[in-house]
């Protein structure tokens, strides 16, 4: 008999607070702690305090953007999980996020992906 999925604590990083809100809203089942911070130059802190199980990155923001802003996690934090969150798909954006440390890339219009994403990983 397998274990029920145990609740996820998530950081959301992304300047739109419609976005957060709605990938707050998708998780709201699978999730027991939603962070959010709103730039990439934050998430080093927010990730220091709330050491979450994934980090939901958003590419283009006005501070640091969340390629640099992952490899800054993963280089201080190795553990660190993130998943790019992006309107853009192109094979370039794909890559730097690969190269940067990210687990995953996933469209901005295609959410319902990462929640099979998140509960198959855990």
């Amino acid at each position: 008999m397998s274990m029920p999925p145990q609740p996820l604590n998530i950081l959301i990083v992304d300047d739109h607070a419609e976005m957060r809100q709605l990938i707050r809203n998708l998780l709201s089942g699978l999730a027991s702690e939603v962070n959010e911070c709103t730039d990439g130059s934050q998430a080093l802190a927010a990730y220091r305090e709330h050491i979450p199980d994934w980090v939901l990155m958003d590419i283009r923001m006005k501070e640091l953007s969340g390629i640099d802003a992952t490899r800054q996690l993963r280089a201080a934090f190795p553990e660190a999980r993130v998943i790019i969150i992006s309107e853009m798909g192109n094979a370039a954006f794909r890559k730097a996020a690969q190269e940067a440390g990210a687990c995953a890339y996933v469209l901005k219009e295609n959410l319902l992906t990462l929640l099979s994403m998140l509960r198959q990983i855990d």
